[in-house]
């Protein structure tokens, strides 16, 4: 078993974007999580902002976080959820559930794992037959904004912010992964002039068939 993620820098500087989240960010955590059911596996649950928005249908929810300064805050945000919350250590890259999930949950995670199609894989082989995938992620942009995020994740940009990676073709990943991308839309979490890597978010249900 790896060691747990020790970035203080990173896990206070979470911890405070995280509490100020806009509005817009938040409908979407809400958006993404709608209509889920069943035993829930959340990858990067960072302070557990997601936690306050699970429907009641869901029975359970496994939340990752190796960072143990976020998992101590998502800890306490798991006390108030209004359903069952176990916040575990482990990484997702070192846990085995087998086919035990109805759900996975990736909200601005698989742009800072190490190994985004392994981590896919492994996620897909935790869910039950029909499972879904349901995601809320930084993805590559085009034209002078795939540009920025060029310059940004070969700079200090993935040091500063977790190792996240804002030119990433997430859905293309989670495609080769195996999953089914059911619905699929892209959102614009700042206004279009501002020079921004992280702008653009794509929302979406991916199903393992």
């Amino acid at each position: 078993m790896t060691d747990l993620v020790d970035n203080p820098f990173f896990a206070r500087l979470w911890t405070v974007l995280s509490g100020h989240e806009p509005e817009s960010l938040r409908r979407l955590r809400a958006e993404n999580l709608a209509g889920l059911t069943g035993r829930v596996l959340e990858v990067g649950a960072g302070t557990g902002t997601n936690f306050a928005h699970y429907p009641g249908g869901v029975t359970e929810v496994v939340a990752l976080e190796p960072e143990r300064r976020l998992a101590e805050v998502a800890r306490a945000a798991a006390a108030t959820a209004p359903v069952p919350v176990v916040v575990s250590t482990a990484a997702i890259e070192e846990f085995d559930a087998g086919a035990e999930f109805d759900a996975v949950v990736c909200s601005l995670v698989l742009c800072s794992v190490d190994q985004p199609d392994g981590v896919l894989r492994q996620l897909h082989s935790s869910l039950k037959p029909g499972g879904e995938l349901r995601y809320l992620e930084h993805v590559a942009g085009t034209g002078g904004r795939a540009a920025l995020q060029r310059v940004a994740d070969a700079t200090l940009w993935p040091r500063l912010l977790g190792n996240c990676h804002t030119h990433r073709h997430t859905e293309t990943a989670i495609a080769g992964a195996g999953f089914t991308v059911a619905e699929s839309r892209r959102e614009q979490t700042f206004p279009a002039w501002v020079p921004a890597p992280v702008s653009e978010i794509a929302i979406g249900r991916a199903v393992r068939s």
